[in-house]
């Protein structure tokens, strides 16, 4: 895994310190009680996806301790250790080496100065101007975030960026047209019109349902499968025994 320099630049360039987001007309800013500083989402298909990339994660590494994914939870960066300022909300973020607990939000002072590995901006109308160019002067020059994604779940636009040099290099994507991320060992791709991880061998990771029931159908195949080799071991005893018998030997006095 790529380890980075988690502390920020001790002199940023001041427009990337305080990003001003591109809201609509009609946007109202949320009350400060809130814990995400995003505008609204704009449909059930931004919020099913942010939902389905968490829960699919949390799922599939269920057994390890060692990350931490969010979405739409805020990021505190001050460099001065204050909440009033330099925060940001991705739709989707995750940290390694970091504890798997509940948090309100993720305060970079208070987790060791460690920034997210990698975020996932889920385009709109009304953000995919600023996510394209805003956000990732953001991520790139002052998280120094090492893989930054976004995805439109209505036109299907995706790409990758990962920091190379301090600066954003594309992503190539596989032969399939996933894109590999290096910093969690999966692979992003497209199934089903739905942003969806992939293992790094490219098969896809299923949600949880789906695991259970391969689970079970597999134990269920594993009992068949003993229940036949029980079957056959007990049909070739009794050709073995009848076989004796046509020769005049009574199996049952035969030496064990």
């Amino acid at each position: 895994m790529v380890r980075l320099d988690a502390s920020p630049p001790t002199t940023p360039p001041p427009e990337t310190l305080t990003p001003e987001l591109d809201y609509p007309d009609d946007y109202t800013p949320p009350p400060t009680n809130l814990y995400s500083d995003e505008p609204p989402l704009e449909t059930d298909l931004h919020r099913e996806q942010i939902d389905l990339l968490i829960r699919l994660l949390k799922y599939w590494w269920r057994d390890r301790n060692d990350f931490y994914i969010s979405g739409n939870l805020t990021v505190y960066y001050s460099a001065e250790q204050t909440k009033k300022r330099d925060f940001r909300g991705p739709d989707v973020f995750v940290v390694m080496d970091a504890e798997k607990r509940d948090r309100k939000s993720w305060t970079i002072w208070e987790e060791g100065g460690q920034y997210p590995h990698v975020v996932i901006e889920l385009l709109s109308s009304s953000t995919q101007q600023v996510d394209r160019t805003t956000k990732k002067d953001l991520y790139q020059n002052v998280w120094r975030l090492p893989e930054y994604y976004w995805f439109h779940p209505q036109t299907l636009e995706f790409a990758g960026f990962r920091l190379s040099d301090g600066t954003y290099c594309a992503i190539a994507p596989t032969a399939s047209g996933r894109l590999p991320s290096e910093q969690l060992g999966l692979e992003l791709g497209i199934h089903e019109r739905q942003l969806r991880w992939f293992t790094a061998d490219g098969a896809l990771i299923p949600l949880p349902e789906e695991q259970e029931r391969q689970a079970k159908e597999q134990a269920e195949q594993r009992e068949q499968q003993a229940e036949q080799r029980e079957q056959q071991e007990r049909q070739a005893k009794e050709r073995l025994e009848a076989y004796l018998r046509s020769q005049g030997i009574d199996p049952n006095q035969l030496p064990e």
